[in-house]
């Protein structure tokens, strides 16, 4: 199958990236696995890998700092358009995040941004259901100890 054209899409700042420099390692019906180096250099990350879980609402990344030591897990709510004429997959995060650290500690970020979008209409409330519930699922299998199913496919990829 050939390698689709990934897009990232913002609601806040509203803005549509081509990911040109992201390198696709592996890919299923299901999901898609990437490697890149930050898009803008910020202090700790420096490069990561991510798992874009298409039919589950949520983009898996692992984000490494510049000496290649974990600095933890960054989940994406998200929701995915495909374009099959252009083979392309336009990414659009849906603000509400989790983070999960070295140390099992899990944080839900964003989640004003959120409510924020809704209050100034960049989002229906469809989406905003529809980020929800992906934030609940993605909840459900991280505190019922099964996280590891989806830090798998970027394992397998990277070990």
């Amino acid at each position: 199958m050939p390698e689709p054209i990934l897009y990232r899409k913002r609601i806040i700042p509203e803005e549509c990236i081509l990911l040109k420099d992201d390198r696709i390692l592996y890919q299923d019906e299901q999901t898609i696995v990437t490697g890149w180096n930050s898009l803008k250099p910020k202090k700790d990350l420096h490069h990561g890998y991510s798992c874009y879980f298409l039919n589950k609402g949520c983009k898996v990344s692992k984000f490494y700092r510049e000496d290649n030591t974990l600095m933890y897990w960054y989940c994406d709510i998200v929701e995915y358009e495909y374009q099959p004429e252009a083979n392309t997959y336009i990414v659009t995060d849906l603000l509400a995040d989790v983070i999960i650290y070295p140390d099992g500690f899990v944080k839900v970020v964003d989640l004003d941004e959120l409510a924020d979008a809704l209050t100034g209409k960049f989002i229906s409330e469809e989406t905003l259901k529809k980020a929800l519930l992906s934030l609940n699922s993605l909840l459900e299998i991280i505190y019922s100890g099964n996280f590891d199913d989806l830090q798998t496919p970027i394992e397998k990829v990277i070990n």
